[in-house]
């Protein structure tokens, strides 16, 4: 029973961080940098917070798989779950496969872009980035719907 529990608050942590994070990235970070930063203090600024945010992402992810795979197994493996484990799942690989699209792809080039200077480059990646963020907080606002609302329908 500790164990499931332990699982559990280890899986909400990384959720959240992960979602929460891109909420913040979104809604308050990206438009406080806009409004106070010029274009290349702003885009080393993004590069920099966008690469500690997706380092964090990363290890959300782990500890996501690690913790969601042992409590399936803990419940009797997947042929148990209610539809809900199998959204959050479904939904959880295709915000994990965004993520390594956006890591490896856009936000790989805005880096690049803002170590050689080419502030237009780099500028031409945020948009990229946050749509790709939206799609992604989208999808996780799903997740945690179907985490609440599975197991009630």
């Amino acid at each position: 029973m500790l164990l499931a529990a332990v699982l559990l608050l280890l899986h909400l942590l990384a959720a959240t961080f992960w979602v929460g994070g891109m909420a913040l990235m979104q809604w308050a970070v990206r438009p406080a940098a806009a409004q106070t930063l010029e274009p290349p203090e702003r885009l080393r600024f993004m590069a920099a917070t966008l690469g500690r945010f997706l380092n964090g992402v990363r290890v959300a992810i782990v500890v996501l798989l690690a913790s969601g795979v042992a409590m399936v197994l803990l419940g009797g493996g997947p042929g148990g779950m209610h539809w809900g484990v199998h959204a959050m799942v479904a939904l959880g690989l295709v915000m994990m496969g965004l993520y390594g699209h956006l890591r490896r792809a856009p936000f790989a080039q805005l880096e690049r872009a803002v170590a050689a200077g080419d502030w237009s480059a780099a500028a031409q990646r945020l948009p990229v980035i946050r749509r790709l963020v939206n799609v992604n907080l989208a999808l996780g606002v799903a997740v945690f719907a179907a985490a609440v609302l599975g197991p009630a329908l």
